[in-house]
């Protein structure tokens, strides 16, 4: 496997997790589709790094980030979709934004 392999494949987690973003209602399946953006970042980062500076620690330092990055994500936006469901109900993305008047 060479460079543009893993660069397709992150390219497709990317139009995947942002045709998820913007066709979804529900704000789960919104948050899980910004975590495969942020996945295919990551598969940039490793695999750029793997084939141009396999000598060098950085790009692996920003994954852990990006990894850390996405965890605490994942747990504020749903501890927000808690609370709006609490109160109103629903976690329809559409609702929400009619909610806030």
């Amino acid at each position: 496997m060479n460079l543009s392999d893993f660069l397709v494949v992150s390219a497709l987690l990317f139009m995947i997790g942002a045709y998820g973003a913007f066709t979804r209602k529900n704000a789960i399946a919104v948050i899980l589709s910004i975590e495969l953006m942020l996945n295919a970042a990551n598969l940039n980062f490793l695999s750029f790094w793997r084939f141009l500076h396999p000598s060098s620690m950085e790009p692996q330092i920003f994954v852990l980030v990006g990894i850390t990055l996405a965890a605490a994500e994942a747990a504020v936006g749903l501890a927000v979709i808690l609370n709006i469901y609490r109160d109103f109900g629903t976690i329809n993305v559409e609702d929400i934004s009619l909610l806030k008047g």
